[in-house]
């Protein structure tokens, strides 16, 4: 039987939550040291209200993709269970099809296809609350982590952490610390104060400033039918509606960094909410069905893509800590991969130091060698395709047509989306049913491409692309057009 530890989780966000809740589950006490003071709410709207001002993000559209979900319902099925009984819904492959689709036959593993109608406060709370019906979690709030501790034992040569200090002067010692403080943690700035080489960052900005707002139906409401798209690129500008708990919805708008013009309108909710009329996929929504739960329109910028570098050439800066979540890498927000990938690394930790309890330095590496395998080529993805957004967005702004150099590879790629991939989404079960597994994290990022027969589809619908009516444009087709709309 393997000795219990001591762990020391950094932060009580959804990485945070996720490894106290699997270390405790496989015997060992955790203290989550959380910097925000936040007590407990009685319900999913209390803890809307939550005070996290450590936590921007919580104010924002979230997705909880199949990944998540399945770990949920293998491992913690009691949380599962919670969740669906305060308001949280499935959405399930298969129940809202496109009325193009006319060949869908389910099969087994569209059972895996299941994602949360939920928002990030109300799943962070169900979260919270069965970590502490534990019994071996603990919360320490209203005190932030400053550094950490180490001894005298160096295993590979680098130090080892012992434990964790806190911002009143007191320590925690602890066989393992777990840092889950999110984006901006200071995890690097602690390491290397404590003599470890610095850690390197690999740093990629989105590219993108994200407006977000929730809604909730009015009584004797519906949501709209969910057969068509829930979003759109129209390269100027990014959008999507988010189902969440209780009746609830969010519509998140997002732009180009350079586009000081539209990130400046879009923070006031009147020309938020008369953007997103003027959007095919939001519209329906923003008819008079709901009315707003936010009075302001939550804004973030300085969105980056991080991968920070704690394993280098086989050897860890140090021993005996082990980042989660954010703190070891970021996504764009706009692709809904943050807290899936959160939990799924909160796991994938778990198994690490399961595999090997008595020994921190193979622990920390069999961690790192499982990210690199199972989520960094999302990490890869994610930038690639923010390259991509990035020259168009660019080209768009400039008054450029990003498609005018027919001879550059990516105009091709791009003809390749447009023409070929979503028009076989739209009526083709196999290429719809590959898209969703990948979108929710359940195939590899290349699974598509490497799939002959999809492939074999796209290219149908491409090279069929002048035998069908143009595509019905998903808003304004140009920049200047939806601004002549807003009441500004």
């Amino acid at each position: 039987m393997v000795a219990a530890m001591h762990v020391v989780v950094v932060g009580g966000g959804v990485a945070g939550l996720g490894s106290a809740l699997v270390l405790a589950r496989q015997g060992h006490e955790v203290t989550v040291v959380e910097r925000d003071d936040t007590p407990m709410p009685s319900s999913a709207d209390d803890a809307f209200e939550w005070d996290r001002r450590g936590a921007p993000q919580v104010r924002h559209s979230h997705a909880f993709l199949a990944r998540l979900v399945g770990l949920l319902r293998s491992e913690h099925p009691d949380v599962y269970a919670d969740l669906l009984e305060e308001g949280a819904t499935e959405m399930r492959f298969g129940d809202d099809l496109p009325p193009t689709i006319g060949d869908f036959t389910r099969q087994a593993d569209d059972d895996e296809l299941v994602m949360l109608a939920c928002r990030r406060t109300t799943f962070e709370w169900v979260l919270r609350r069965c970590a502490l019906a534990e019994g071996r979690v603990t919360f320490r709030v209203g005190v932030g982590v400053d550094g950490v501790t180490t001894g005298t034992e160096r295993l590979a040569g680098v130090p080892h952490v012992s434990g964790v200090h806190l911002a009143d002067g007191s320590t925690i010692d602890a066989d393992l610390v777990v840092v889950a403080a999110g984006r901006r943690s200071a995890l690097s700035e602690w390491l290397e104060a404590a003599g470890t080489v610095p850690v390197v960052e690999e740093v990629d900005d989105t590219g993108i400033v994200y407006f977000s707002r929730f809604y909730r139906l009015r009584e004797g409401q519906e949501y709209p039918p969910r057969t068509g798209p829930i979003g759109g690129d129209l390269g100027y500008l990014k959008y999507g509606v988010f189902v969440g708990d209780n009746r609830s919805f969010s519509v998140t708008l997002a732009t180009p960094t350079d586009d000081d013009q539209l990130r400046k309108i879009l923070a006031d909710s009147v020309v938020f909410d008369e953007c997103a009329r003027q959007l095919v996929a939001t519209a329906p929504w923003l008819d008079g069905r709901a009315e707003p739960l936010t009075e302001d329109v939550h804004v973030m910028a300085g969105l980056l893509n991080r991968w920070r570098e704690y394993v280098v050439d086989g050897t860890p800066v140090a021993t005996g800590v082990i980042p989660v979540g954010d703190a070891v890498l970021c996504t764009n927000p706009l692709y809904g991969r943050g807290c899936s990938i959160a939990f799924w690394g909160a796991h994938l930790m778990a198994e690490a130091v399961a595999a090997h309890p008595n020994d921190p330095l193979a622990a920390v590496l069999a961690y790192d060698a499982a990210l690199r395998d199972e989520i960094m080529p999302w990490y890869r993805a994610g930038v690639e395709q923010d390259a991509e957004a990035r020259r168009v967005a660019a080209a768009l702004l400039a008054g450029d047509d990003p498609d005018g150099d027919t001879t550059d590879p990516r105009t091709f790629m791009r003809s390749v989306f447009r023409d070929g991939l979503l028009p076989a989404i739209r009526s083709d079960a196999v290429v719809l049913r590959a898209f969703f597994r990948s979108f929710n994290l359940l195939s590899t990022p290349d699974a598509m491409m490497k799939d002959a027969d999809v492939g074999a589809r796209v290219l149908a619908a491409w090279q069929d692309r002048d035998n069908r009516p143009p595509e019905e444009p998903l808003g304004p087709k140009h920049r200047a057009e939806l601004l002549e709309l807003l009441p500004v």
